[in-house]
């Protein structure tokens, strides 16, 4: 499970370290799964996670308008991504060209997803939490 919130910075060329708790979350696996979020962040899934997510859009047939509206929603904003030897991972440009990051960015875990925010915006979304917004 992804737990915890971790501090890190860009380590040039849009590569980030993901924490190690969260590797090893990721079991033997170096690869994972991104995808933009709905407020400017970034979600990150292992691969079992991501195709529990992925099964529930696939399992609407191609041939219908709902279909094709669900894997438009959600393939366009994906990337598959790897981890180098020391943990590191690249951001694509288009995701960096569409957030507001900085050099330093949150990590925080979501239970089955771990989730990367500009410090700003996710001091905004904690407040917006804390008055009573967003809640279900």
């Amino acid at each position: 499970m992804f737990l915890g919130s971790y501090k890190t910075y860009f380590s040039g060329k849009n590569r980030l370290i993901l924490p190690k708790r969260f590797r090893k979350e990721l079991g033997n696996e170096d690869k994972f799964y991104i995808l933009l979020g709905e407020n400017g962040e970034i979600w990150g899934f292992d691969t079992g996670n991501w195709f529990k997510l992925t099964e529930n859009v696939l399992e609407f047939p191609l041939s219908t308008e709902e279909g094709r509206v669900k894997r438009l929603r959600l393939f366009p904003k994906a990337e598959e991504c790897s981890l180098d030897s020391q943990g590191r991972f690249i951001l694509p440009q288009e995701f960096m060209e569409r957030l507001n990051f900085r050099k330093e960015v949150l990590i925080i875990g979501g239970g089955d997803h771990f989730e990367v925010w500009d410090l700003n915006l996710w001091k905004k979304q904690q407040e917006k939490l804390e008055n009573g917004h967003g809640r279900s």
